[in-house]
């Protein structure tokens, strides 16, 4: 299989880095055993970044590496120590570089050197418990965890920034044209479709310095795939001008320069948007007797069109000067009306899921759907596996007014909440009325509004407030032995601890 060395289009899949975990921690110290909450913030994860860069003339690198993440954040550590910033992962890619969606929709048309694209942006550290301190809840037994960076796939397709464009059929000379008005060196040979790739080459006249493109040849029926050209006409929509190569003396039967000239602009005018270019006529291989009387056959029925036309060869150099000055005019005056392109910087921002800050409740089939930025963050920094951090997102959404608007809309205790897109959600059954826990004092990692989901939690809060009332030989394992009876917990008869307690064997996942 023949490994490509030009590549023009390619689909890329990128990660950016998730943040870090912050840490739960509390100061210790020789004399000082409970000296605060000192965990550390996790790291943002690296952001995903294109930037043009003029020494890069193909995407050939993401053709064989389609797959590119940046770095994670560090995590959180005690004693306030934050996590590292995750680095960032720069992808260059050439001038004239379009990034659009799989579905066709663009997001950015880079041009200009050091133009630069923040495509996927870093998830952001969690907070450690240090930063969620406050006057109501001053040791918090939990820390946020880092958010996941962006994911998506992108399509980036090139497109030459040239000055001029030559186009034309097969065989007509524009490899050979390149060749002899610039350094290029395109392979050169005498059969259809040597060119398989654009060519690019400098060319100087005067005081004029510009660029010359040369696609592969077009076909009749081009705009619709047939041939090559189709694949690399977008690389002549930058162009500021288009010259027409013709070849005068082709040998094959029912060939005409005029024809040729009509059946591409036919063509162009299919692919669409190249109707505002200026167009150059050169009438190639004049050095051939044939080619120079089909050529002064020709000329004036084109000029009768307004078209300036240039008897060349692209052998003999014949009519070259000539035509690389009418191409440094009109480069020249495309250039004076062209704005200057200032290197920028462009940073994505996908809307939220509602479109403002807030958010919206939907009742569906499933459930009550909340969406929102907000909401949806908050459930991504939530470590569900700790009740005190379950409390915090449950004061979070009540302050927000999430509760509220749920209670507007009719919802009942019991009904099924669910906060998220249909891909990544988590389900909650709706329990109004609990008001916000942050002053309540408890052991590090619990929450008492959940006390009824951990049979665990119940047990050793039932020793505690047994031992004020134990005799002076007992002790707490005496306790706990004279609480496990089952009539010690009320009406529902069970056994604590043991496998006959169908709560405590489902809740504590250490059972």
């Amino acid at each position: 299989m023949a490994v490509p060395t030009f590549v023009d289009q390619v689909t890329l899949h990128i990660s950016a880095g998730r943040g870090g975990n912050g840490v739960a921690s509390v100061h210790r110290e020789k004399f000082k055993p409970l000296g605060g909450p000192d965990g550390g913030n996790g790291g943002p994860g690296g952001s995903v970044i294109l930037r043009v860069d003029p020494d890069v003339t193909t995407l050939i690198d993401y053709h064989h590496s389609p797959k590119r993440r940046a770095e994670n954040g560090g995590q959180g550590a005690g004693d306030h120590k934050n996590g590292a910033h995750g680095s960032d992962l720069v992808l260059t890619v050439p001038d004239g570089t379009v990034v659009s969606t799989p579905k066709g929709t663009v997001l950015a048309d880079m041009t200009g050197a050091g133009t630069e694209m923040v495509i996927a942006a870093g998830g952001r550290g969690g907070l450690g418990n240090a930063a969620l301190a406050s006057s109501k809840r001053k040791a918090p037994g939990f820390a946020l965890l880092g958010e996941p960076g962006e994911e998506l796939e992108i399509v980036l397709e090139l497109k030459v920034v040239a000055d001029i464009g030559l186009v034309g059929f097969p065989s007509a000379g524009k490899s050979s044209l390149i060749a002899a008005i610039s350094r290029a060196r395109p392979k050169i040979a005498d059969y259809p479709f040597t060119t398989l790739v654009p060519n690019l080459g400098v060319v100087t006249a005067g005081d004029t310095t510009f660029t010359v493109a040369d696609v592969p040849g077009l076909i009749e029926g081009a705009s619709e795939g047939r041939g090559l050209g189709h694949d690399f006409l977008r690389h002549i929509e930058r162009c500021a001008a288009l010259v027409h190569v013709i070849d005068t003396a082709t040998m094959e039967p029912g060939r005409n320069p005029v024809e040729d000239l009509d059946i591409i602009e036919n063509e162009l005018s299919r692919y669409g948007g190249l109707e505002d270019r200026p167009r150059l006529v050169a009438l190639n291989k004049v050095d051939v007797p044939d080619g120079r009387d089909i050529s002064d056959f020709v000329v004036d029925e084109l000029r009768e069109r307004g078209l300036r036309v240039f008897q060349i060869s692209a052998m003999s150099t014949e009519g070259l000067r000539e035509l690389t000055f009418a191409m440094a005019e009109i480069v020249q005056r495309a250039r004076a009306e062209k704005e200057v392109v200032e290197a920028k910087r462009i940073i994505l921002r996908p809307a939220s899921a509602d479109g403002n800050d807030t958010f919206t409740i939907t009742d569906t089939q499933d459930g009550w759907r909340v969406r929102g930025e907000k909401p949806e963050r908050w459930i991504r920094q939530t470590d569900f596996s700790n009740d005190e951090a379950v409390g915090f997102l449950s004061d979070r959404l009540n302050r927000l007014g999430v509760e509220t608007r749920l209670l507007e809309l009719g919802a009942q205790e019991g009904d099924t909440v669910i906060i998220g897109h249909e891909d990544n959600s988590v389900v909650f059954d709706f329990k109004p009325g609990i008001d916000a826990g942050a002053e309540m004092l408890g052991r590090r990692g619990e929450d008492q509004r959940f006390d009824h989901s951990r049979p665990a939690a119940r047990r050793r809060r039932a020793i505690d407030e047994a031992m004020d009332e134990r005799t002076e030989t007992e002790t707490r394992a005496d306790v706990a032995r004279r609480l496990d009876k089952p009539e010690s917990y009320g009406p529902k008869s069970y056994t604590i601890g043991t496998a006959e307690d169908p709560d405590w064997a489902e809740d504590d996942p250490g059972k």
